[in-house]
This record gives structure tokens, C-alpha cells and sequence, in this order.
């Protein structure tokens, strides 16, 4: 073989070998949701910095986010190697690693059990015990009671409300060592949240959840106005909530009128679904609630600060 036959066939290796790493590493990526996991990260940061007292200890937080990350990480792919035969059978998840055998059971199940594994450890020596505890709940509840669940009722949402609710309360737990006012304050608050959001997931993606044999909306009867009532009323019953931090003197009045505002419109958008019942409403609550803990949580965070 002359020499630039093998130059070429070295690129050529070389290229092949890069391109299968890349989507090796999107592969682990699509089986940890890795945006998924770094919204919940930020939930967990924000209830770090609302129970700041003293000022930010940086190796804490650094530790609070990493280990939160690979818990969530973990639970996400844990999630997916259990529902793999049914996420074929939807347009949403087809195309997932587990689904689609990109990724071996042995391998997807040994690179979990290191996140997991890691992250527990990371909570709850680089933190504290209580910490690591709540963070090995969550895992525990969310992929092996929340997921299991999924195909057997539509109560599955309220099971998996629990691990959901859990990232802000680790995060005040980090720094206080204890589960206190403040940190039941913000898991009620997420923990609530989670139904009208997830719920007008959906009733979007319903008929994908069908196909699959989930049920998630509250009502058997699917989209209708018993479903549609219920997100509206855990919308409704976020408002009082809103005023609990202030109540409490962890923030500010300032913040709080920001909080109220935002829910009225949350509240708005699911009273919205309850009269038309349409999924363009459903889809107006579910980008509505992806931006409503970011926008309360920092206006909390600044007011605090």
C-alpha cells in the first residue's frame, strides 16, 4: 500500500472513530435528559442561595450541583432502561438510545449505577448525611416507584410529584444540615407546581402516552374538563404559597407581589385550558410553567440578596 493510500485510511479511521464518539457521548446525554437534569440543578442551587445566611461557601454549592446532576442523571436513565419496550412504541421517545439498542442494558445499567452511586457520595460526604439522604430518596422514588407506577395508574404523577418537589428542599438542606420551614416552604411549593405542569404535558402528548398504555391525565376520561379542573386548581392553590416565604421573613415584600403576579397568570392560562379544553391552551400552561420558577426564584434570590 503506498503511503498516501495509508495516510487516507488513517483520516478515514480517525474521522470514523470522532464521529462515534460524538454520538456515543450525545447517547449518554439523551439517557441522563442532560437539560433536564440541569433545570433541576438550578432548582437545588436556588434554595442553596435562599438559605444563605453567611455568605456562598463555593465548594458546597460546586458539590450541591455536581452530585445533583449525576443523582438526576441517574434516576433519568434508570427511568429509560425500564421503560425501553414501551418508548418504541411512542413518537416522542422512539428515537431514545435504550429504545433504539444505540446504547447495550449492561452498559446503560453500569454507567447509572456510577452516576448514582457518585452523586450520593458527593451529597453526602462533600455535603452532609441528610443531604445524601434526600438525594438517594429521590432516586429511589423516581425511578423505581414513579416509573413502575406509570402503567398502572394516573396517581403515578403524584408519586413522582415527591422526587420532583425534592431538588429546591436538598438544596436549603445543603446548607442548613436540617429540613426546616424554609425547606418544607419550597418542596410544597414545587411539589404543587408539578401537576398543571406536567399535566399540560399531558394533554399535549396524550395520544403518544396512549400508545404506550399510560394514562397520566387525572381523569379516565383524559382531556376533559375534570382534568382541566384539577391543573386549575393546584394553580390556583399555588397563590397562597407564593406569600408563605414572606411570611416567614425569608424574603421580601418586592418579590413576593413578583410571585403573585406570575402565579395570577399562571392561574390565568390554566383557566384558559378549563374553558376552551384545546391543546393550544395546554401548550400556553406548559411554556407558561417552564418559566415560572426561574423568574420567582431569582426575583426571590436578588431580594434576598
Amino acid at each position: 500500500m503506498s503511503p498516501i493510500n495509508m495516510q487516507e485510511k488513517a483520516m478515514a479511521l480517525s474521522s470514523s472513530t470522532a464521529y462515534s464518539l460524538k454520538h456515543r457521548l450525545r447517547d449518554y446525554g439523551q439517557l441522563m435528559k442532560f437539560r433536564l437534569s440541569l433545570s433541576v440543578v438550578f432548582s437545588s442551587a436556588m434554595g442553596y442561595l435562599l438559605a444563605c445566611k453567611a455568605g456562598i461557601v463555593w465548594y458546597d454549592l460546586i458539590n450541591l450541583c455536581l452530585g445533583g446532576f449525576l443523582i438526576v442523571g441517574s434516576s433519568n436513565g434508570i427511568n429509560q432502561i425500564i421503560e425501553r419496550n414501551y418508548d418504541k412504541l411512542m413518537t416522542r421517545t422512539e428515537n431514545r438510545p435504550m429504545a433504539t439498542q444505540r446504547l447495550g442494558l449492561l452498559e446503560a445499567g453500569v454507567f447509572c449505577l456510577i452516576l448514582g452511586i457518585a452523586g450520593v457520595a458527593i451529597l453526602g460526604l462533600g455535603l452532609n448525611k441528610l443531604t445524601g439522604l434526600l438525594g438517594l430518596l429521590s432516586l429511589i422514588s423516581y425511578a423505581f416507584i414513579y416509573t413502575p407506577l406509570k402503567r398502572v395508574t394516573s396517581w403515578s404523577v403524584h408519586a413522582g410529584a415527591f422526587p420532583g418537589a425534592a431538588s429546591p428542599m436538598i438544596g436549603w438542606v445543603a446548607y442548613t444540615g436540617q429540613i426546616d420551614t424554609g425547606a418544607i416552604i419550597l418542596f410544597i411549593f414545587q411539589f404543587v407546581w408539578q401537576f398543571p405542569h406536567f399535566w399540560s404535558i399531558a394533554w399535549i402528548l396524550n395520544d403518544d402516552y396512549l400508545k404506550a398504555g399510560y394514562n397520566m391525565l387525572p381523569s379516565k376520561g383524559g382531556r376533559n374538563k375534570n382534568s382541566a379542573l384539577q391543573s386549575l386548581l393546584f394553580s390556583v392553590a399555588l397563590l397562597p404559597i407564593c406569600f408563605a416565604m414572606y411570611y416567614f421573613h425569608y424574603v421580601g415584600i418586592y418579590s413576593t407581589l413578583l410571585a403573585a403576579a406570575v402565579t395570577i397568570y399562571f392561574i390565568y392560562t390554566a383557566f384558559a385550558l378549563y374553558k376552551s379544553l384545546e391543546i393550544k391552551d395546554a401548550r400556553r400552561l406548559m411554556f407558561t410553567s417552564f418559566f415560572y420558577f426561574p423568574v420567582i426564584f431569582i426575583a426571590f434570590v436578588i431580594d434576598k440578596i
